[in-house]
């Protein structure tokens, strides 16, 4: 028996799951994540001598870009599911989760790091910005649906949760470069011209430059798909589902090498091509093969954290650090939720779910393996790995054991009484 006849083996047995467990688990208080990041844990226990090295430190840029395309890709599915025409009194929830909350939540969390376990400034800056931003990928049971043909029919938890998660793992950027410009300067010392650099080209350029590729791109997009006079560009008549990876990959690539932000991009490419044509089935189409790829990539990446954790990834974890998360998870983000959707269109249960379900998951593996591969931190990396490894373990397992009852209960207080 050889590694790769074992990596063989594990991941047909993981696609077969991936295809199974979703209808299987769909009424039960389980998720999809839980279960593959278990089964990795449980096979990394097993006496095999032959199963691959899961350090991240050491594989930091596999983990980088394996996690990287597993986040495009769901954010392509979820700016494609979104029914809702972005505006600024529809998405009002959004914009409050995005201006408000996640700074918050970083600057807040920044401090608790600080003071609980005693990091530096860039340091605790890191590992807030990483955990900031809600995940597109691990948020299946509380993301918006496959598109319909409404304009408006998912519920205000789904949608504010969706857009959150498509738009945040794009503007957390700028607080991870910050991170890394502080730690560079803490040896060249600080300065006025450095700050102002890091709002102006991290904040302002680069953001601008995301969403401006990525409504060209989508615009560009959605006329060929749908409008285009040659029909061998009309490619919605050919319903093919690839065709959305050549969408995210395009945005993707194209915002990158101009140095904007391409999650940003390629979520908002997604969502100006569904505008597009808004109630065309072909967004079934791609949503369904982005949705599938998504599905494939988040069982590989949980396998190996589960394996990961068993080969004794938490090891450099402190009460401290696990404190932290809990911190994050319980408290942080639970109480700037809830505050800055007072006066917002959400109210009572929903606002609380929304508050709540702040899922951490594949985005913060990314941000963390990005910026330990541009600066050297005042940290040992373990640690950094752990304390990120942990909270997105407690998000994975509380998350997804609240996920079903919780929508299901929402879901039963959204219907009204049939008439007699």
């Amino acid at each position: 028996m050889t590694g790769i006849d074992v990596v063989y083996a594990c991941v047909g047995l993981g696609a077969l799951c991936a295809a199974v467990l979703p209808t299987a688990l769909a009424k039960r208080p389980l998720s999809l994540p839980m279960v593959f990041l278990a089964a990795g844990f449980l096979v990394f226990l097993l006496p095999f001598d032959v199963l691959p090295d899961l350090d991240p430190v050491r594989h930091r840029g596999l983990v980088e870009h394996l996690t990287e395309v597993c986040v495009v890709i769901a954010l392509m599915g979820a700016g494609l599911a979104i029914n809702r025409a972005p505006g600024l009194r529809a998405w009002g929830t959004t914009w409050r989760l995005l201006g408000l909350a996640m700074p918050l939540t970083i600057a807040v969390t920044a401090a608790a790091a600080g003071w609980l376990l005693g990091w530096p400034p860039a340091v605790a800056l890191l590992v807030a910005a990483a955990l900031a931003p809600t995940d597109p990928v691990l948020a299946a049971e509380v993301r918006v649906g496959e598109p319909t043909d409404e304009d408006d029919d998912e519920d205000e938890v789904r949608f504010a949760l969706t857009s959150e998660a498509g738009l945040n793992d794009g503007l957390a950027f700028p607080f991870v470069l910050a991170a890394i410009a502080l730690t560079t300067a803490s040896a060249t010392g600080w300065s006025t011209e450095g700050l102002w650099h890091w709002v102006w080209s991290d904040v302002l350029v680069r953001s601008a430059v995301g969403v401006l590729v990525g409504i060209a791109v989508g615009r560009l997009l959605g006329w060929m798909f749908f409008q285009a006079s040659w029909k061998a560009l009309r490619l919605s008549e050919h319903r093919e589902g690839f065709v959305a990876l050549a969408a995210t990959f395009t945005a993707y690539g194209l915002t990158e090498l101009l140095h904007g932000y391409g999650f940003l991009a390629v979520f908002i490419a997604a969502c100006t091509i569904r505008g597009a044509e808004r109630g065309h089935r072909y967004h079934r189409v791609m949503h369904a093969f982005t949705d599938q790829i998504e599905r494939l990539l988040t069982a590989v990446i949980l396998f190996l954290v589960g394996g990961f954790i068993a080969d004794g990834g938490l090891a450099a974890l402190t009460w401290r650090g696990a404190l932290l998360g809990v911190v994050l998870f319980l408290l942080i983000r639970p109480a700037v939720g809830w505050v800055v959707q007072l006066r917002g269109k959400a109210v009572g249960k929903e606002r609380a779910a929304i508050a709540v379900f702040g899922i951490r998951g594949i985005g913060s593996f990314f941000y963390l393996a990005y910026a330990l591969g541009e600066a050297d931190f005042a940290a040992p990396a373990r640690e950094l790995w752990a304390v990120v490894t942990f909270t997105v373990l407690l998000s994975v397992f509380v998350h997804g054991i609240a996920a079903t009852p919780v929508t299901a209960r929402l879901d039963g207080s959204d219907r009204t009484p049939s008439p007699e």
